[in-house]
């Protein structure tokens, strides 16, 4: 059975590629071995994605060829 790291003390850190204008923010939480939290800025509180660290990588990748 897989278990969900404890959030409670994670420390977010809002994308780079985040717009500013806090329309499109993005924060991750690093310290989470193989795993990557990804949250919504503008709703904290909400629900967060938990993405495997080499999934999350080729994302950012990705992102990096198109911006």
């Amino acid at each position: 059975m897989k278990r969900s790291p404890d959030l409670s003390v994670a420390l977010w850190r809002k994308s780079s590629y985040s717009d500013g204008g806090g329309t499109n923010c993005v924060e991750v939480a690093d310290g989470y071995p193989g795993i990557v939290p990804v949250r919504d800025s503008k709703v904290p509180e909400g629900g967060v994605l938990l993405f495997g660290a080499s999934s999350w990588s080729a994302f950012v990748e990705g992102v990096d060829t198109i911006g």
